[in-house]
């Protein structure tokens, strides 16, 4: 029996019964006088939707259950949706920047298994975690529509980044971020920061840093914005590749679940995160590089910005690209803009990335 039909059991007073002769439907039962009464019977869920066990992943999940509700009236049953909690890598090893544990695929990994070996028929994922590349048997068909892409200025004693005195502490386990402050700021100590959004929020009271960046996307899904001293322009601080976008995965071939997701989707949000990834692919970017990009609509036609840095700031490429919105043309300008980025490096530029190591 599932854990959460009897938990709604226990909620209203019913008791779950599980039939006999191998039927794997659960009914619910109440007592009445003079027997028991069936009251409604719950098959075994539709569709059974993976997440991380983060308070952000889980609104990103339930964000997501509850549009699969609102389309599908088949899925508004109760029942027919489940949240399937999986601990990744990432959630597990909290003590040390991402690249010393593994680089790529440390938030996806175990999602990815448990997907291809149907324990769950969707996962929901936060598309800047996503590496380019996707397991054989696996597609990634839908995007939610994207939040805000900028990151967000929290601090407790300075208005802005401006007001910071030499030697301030910031905490951020992002070396795209850290490669952008020290660029402009080169007096302030960035120190590795992780953990969910509130343990961040809680270690920023206890003044174990002065300041931190976080993406203003995540603080509005769990209505924490609030926290935001000030929200950083774009022009000052480029988003990480696919900064506030969801994706779902599921299995190639799964009819039923490509279908759910087709309704979900949002075009113009997979072609921008698309033509970023393509960038990232393009450079073989990992959590060890700082790699910065943001792709956009405006006035109908695309406007990328593309950037890599070193890791203390000193050296920055940048690069720009306009075009027709399309998804061609957001491909080809992605790859066409990290090729060229990575064709300006120094010949030692990603070698000396790749021997300091750090952290998206």
């Amino acid at each position: 029996m599932s854990s959460a039909l009897s938990a709604r059991a226990r909620v209203s007073g019913r008791r779950a019964v599980v039939p006999r002769g191998g039927d794997t439907r659960a009914r619910c039962v109440t007592r009445a006088r003079g027997g028991v009464v069936v009251r409604a019977a719950v098959d075994a869920p539709i569709v059974r939707i993976g997440t991380r066990g983060s308070p952000l992943a889980l609104a990103q999940a339930y964000m997501t259950r509850d549009l699969l509700k609102e389309n599908f009236p088949e899925l508004a049953e109760d029942g027919a949706l489940e949240i399937c909690i999986i601990k990744t890598t990432g959630d597990k090893v909290l003590d040390q920047p991402l690249a010393d544990i593994g680089g790529k695929g440390l938030f996806t990994r175990e999602l990815d298994d448990a997907l291809l070996d149907g324990r769950i028929d969707i996962a929901v994922h936060s598309m800047k975690d996503v590496p380019t590349y996707l397991p054989e048997g696996m597609v990634l068909p839908c995007m939610l529509p994207r939040e805000d892409v900028r990151d967000a200025f929290l601090c407790l004693k300075y208005d802005s980044l401006d007001d910071l005195p030499e030697g301030a502490v910031v905490g951020t386990a992002s070396l795209r971020r850290q490669s952008q402050l020290l660029y402009k700021y080169p007096t302030l100590k960035c120190v590795n920061f992780r953990g969910n959004v509130q343990s961040r929020i809680r270690k920023l009271k206890e003044e174990v840093v002065d300041c931190t960046l976080l993406a203003i996307a995540g603080l509005k899904r769990m209505d924490l914005a609030q926290h935001a001293k000030l929200i950083i322009p774009t022009e000052q601080m480029l988003p990480a590749v696919a900064q506030g976008a969801i994706g779902i995965t599921c299995r190639g071939g799964d009819d039923k679940q490509l279908a759910f997701l087709a309704k979900l989707n949002h075009e113009d949000t997979r072609m921008a995160v698309e033509g970023e990834r393509a960038f990232l692919a393009a450079l073989d970017g990992s959590c060890r590089t700082p790699i910065a990009a943001h792709c956009h609509n405006v006035d109908g036609k695309m406007q990328f910005r593309g950037l890599i840095a070193s890791l203390d700031g000193k050296e920055v490429l940048e690069t720009t690209r306009e075009g027709a919105w399309d998804a061609a043309s957001l491909l080809a300008a992605g790859t066409d803009a990290g090729a060229e980025l990575k064709g300006k490096a120094p010949a030692d530029f990603f070698a000396n990335l790749l021997e300091n190591g750090g952290g998206w």
